[in-house]
């Protein structure tokens, strides 16, 4: 079972698990930063609310949805079909953003 081992290594024969890439989106003095991202399908955006007021995210025609994000909090989604989505909050209508999927 060694030999079968050190062959296996030496061929290239082990892979690592595919992992989903991650994006960070950060609210920060009333914005999204970034305000628009180009991701892959699978691809999981997590939001951090850096301001010292709750924020939430709702997508403009309600695909997704947060709870009010304290400061420090997340709010993560992973995004499988391919399209354009525009999200806000309500609250602040400076407070926009876009995300861009792609296969």
């Amino acid at each position: 079972m060694r030999g079968l081992a050190f062959a296996l290594v030496m061929t290239g024969a082990f892979y690592a698990p595919a992992v989903a890439d991650t994006v960070a989106v950060h609210i920060t003095n009333f914005t999204f930063n970034p305000g628009q991202i180009t991701i892959k399908a699978g691809t999981t955006v997590t939001w951090t609310n850096d301001d010292d007021i709750p924020h939430s995210i709702i997508e403009k025609v309600h695909r997704f949805h947060s709870p009010p994000l304290d400061t420090g909090d997340t709010y993560s989604m992973t995004f499988k079909d391919p399209g354009e989505m525009d999200y806000f909050y309500g609250f602040h209508a400076m407070m926009q953003g876009k995300i861009i999927v792609t296969q």
